[in-house]
């Protein structure tokens, strides 16, 4: 069973591109296509196209990790708002699972924390 709370809804970063993905998908293509039998005019075009593919790929794939990371920062406040109950609580609290429950929202804090410094630090790796 998922003891996350059930509004908010995981991002999973490792189910989208990475930049090293596109790197590799972009030499592969330069390799294949610079190398095959093209004119010198035309090789020249096709490795200008292919780095600004490359750069538009990396831009795409930052403004996509600074998008993730804002989720997390939202889930973050979301969690945070679900924590403020903590402060009604007492520690004669007769259900004795809400501090399971406290505990979980803890958790997923840290884990959407992680998660998104990560997708921060990604983006510093593009440059």
């Amino acid at each position: 069973m998922d003891d996350r709370p059930a509004n908010l809804v995981r991002t999973t970063p490792e189910a989208t591109p990475s930049i090293e993905n596109a790197a590799n998908l972009i030499e592969r293509l330069r390799r294949t296509l610079l190398f095959s039998d093209l004119d010198c005019r035309c090789r020249d075009t096709l490795a200008a196209a292919l780095d600004r593919f490359g750069a538009m790929e990396r831009r795409r794939l930052s403004r996509q990790g600074l998008t993730y990371a804002r989720d997390h920062k939202d889930r973050i406040a979301a969690i945070l708002t679900l924590l403020s109950e903590l402060d009604q609580m007492t520690e004669g609290e007769q259900d004795r699972s809400v501090f399971e429950e406290m505990a979980l929202l803890f958790l997923e804090i840290a884990s959407s924390a992680k998660a998104g410094a990560a997708m921060l630090r990604a983006i510093e790796d593009r440059r």
